[in-house]
């Protein structure tokens, strides 16, 4: 296990680092910087706009947010936020694209009723 405050590479069972003796993170804990701030994962997101905008932007907005967890665990802390803001943005484009057609097929069944 990885100090989220130094990156120093502790045993498993420990509780402490023992390097610069902050406390590591144990079981299902939110992935935090050391600062405390926490680094979102966009999941949540990632799989809603998957299933209801656009499923190609949506399946690399899952996958960016995928790695994020996998890197903290790691340590990489600048990797995590790194897929975390790409996991961001694909979810943004996503939604942006479905947003877009919808408007669109909107406007052709109002066209096509007159």
């Amino acid at each position: 296990m990885f100090c989220q405050a130094c990156g120093s590479e502790n045993d498993n069972n420990a509780i402490r680092c023992f390097n610069c003796g902050e406390m590591l993170r144990t079981g299902r804990t939110s992935p935090m910087l050391p600062s405390g701030q926490q680094i979102p994962n966009y999941l949540t997101q990632s799989i809603l706009v998957t299933l209801l905008c656009c499923v190609p932007f949506g399946i690399a907005a899952i996958v960016n947010a995928a790695q994020v967890n996998s890197k903290l665990a790691a340590g990489d802390i600048a990797g995590a936020m790194q897929s975390s803001e790409k996991a961001k943005n694909w979810c943004w484009w996503s939604f942006g694209l479905g947003l877009a057609i919808g408007i669109i097929y909107f406007i052709g069944m109002v066209a096509s009723e007159m």
